[in-house]
């Protein structure tokens, strides 16, 4: 892995409130230079999100946290 920076999105306020995250997902990830990744936190395994990124050519790592949340990093290589 050759990100140095992860900049952290935690989307589970955005769902509690009943809004879609992706578009703050998409921005976030757009937004990225190299070096930089992003790293979304979710209530939830979010394998949509994952299975869409990986076709546009992002890797990922996840781990289940403690807090039951998952936090999932996202970069381009």
């Amino acid at each position: 892995m050759s990100v140095t920076k992860f900049k952290i999105l935690d989307v589970r306020p955005n769902l509690n409130q009943g809004e879609e995250p992706l578009p703050l997902i998409r921005a976030r990830v757009d937004a990225l230079t190299a070096g930089q990744g992003v790293t979304v936190i979710a209530p939830f395994m979010p394998a949509p999100l994952i299975e869409l990124l990986k076709s546009e050519g992002f890797q990922s790592t996840m781990e289940h946290r403690a807090d039951g949340a998952w936090a999932v990093n996202f970069w381009r290589d």
